[in-house]
């Protein structure tokens, strides 16, 4: 599942090619015809991004609230549309482009109030330079489960996923088993503003890194990471090779249903 920095690229995009123009509107699949009837040659006046959330406005007409989820994906093209291929379930064109929406979890017309309410449910998010860690800190802090989980948790903290929760983990040498209430203010405050910046990172450079400038392969003489996800990292997907920093083998176990990695040494 993509991961918010992904999210606020995409919401930088929409509005760079369709900001303040008049767009069609389309359902070529269908499930969503309706509201893109309501939609099609109103004005795309703004958008939004909060945690894997992506909120498109169109004005009075409300916004249209996207998930991605496991499989959604936005297909870029210029020029005139095409026909459409495959299960497109929002295109949105004007003249010289168009963005193909396919496979999202949800893809839904919501007024100005069901926005509010669909971000309030979230937890901060570190790429909004408006939030602070505050309210994640008050739930993680009297919680028995893991940082590990709590990290995951949308409801306590949004946009992070499976890689920036091990690599932050990783980067502040927390161990992910411990409960979230054994973490101490300046623990957790590391933590949010380790994330911050990374994630800014991400979504600068389309990729995730988080490596120090002294265990990237230049200077450690080693080949680059060769993954579909891209970037490099310290412990995400390297289990069984050696930790950058320490040498001793990687772990990974199923957490929460999700897969963690971790080095025993570093993380101890």
């Amino acid at each position: 599942m993509p991961e918010g920095h992904t999210i606020h690229r995409l919401a930088a995009e929409y509005h760079r090619v369709f900001g303040g123009q008049a767009v069609a509107v389309s359902s070529p699949q269908g499930p969503f015809a309706e509201a893109a009837r309501q939609l099609d040659g109103h004005e795309l006046t703004a958008t939004d991004a909060k945690g894997k959330h992506l909120f498109l406005g169109f004005g009075a007409a409300g916004w249209v609230h996207i998930h991605l989820g496991l499989y959604g994906k936005v297909f870029w093209g210029q020029g005139p549309a095409p026909d459409p291929v495959g299960q497109v379930r929002m295109r949105i064109a004007s003249d010289d482009a168009y963005a193909d929406l396919r496979g999202p979890s949800r893809c839904a017309l919501v007024t100005p109030l069901e926005k509010l309410e669909a971000e309030s449910r979230l937890g901060p998010d570190p790429l909004r330079p408006e939030e602070t860690g505050d309210a994640a800190w008050k739930r993680i802090s009297g919680s028995r489960t893991t940082v590990a989980a709590l990290l995951m948790d949308q409801k306590v903290l949004c946009g992070v996923g499976n890689v920036y929760r091990a690599e932050v983990l990783f980067r502040q040498g927390v161990d992910p088993h411990r409960q979230g209430r054994s973490l101490d203010r300046a623990e957790w405050d590391a933590i949010w503003n380790d994330l911050r910046p990374l994630m800014r990172e991400g979504v600068r450079n389309n990729r995730i890194d988080t490596v120090r400038p002294e265990h990237t392969p230049e200077a450690m003489g080693r080949p680059p990471r060769v993954d579909d996800h891209g970037g490099e990292v310290y412990v995400y997907r390297r289990a069984g090779q050696p930790c950058l920093v320490c040498g001793t083998e990687v772990r990974t176990e199923e957490h929460a249903a999700r897969n963690l990695f971790w080095c025993p040494r570093c993380q101890a």
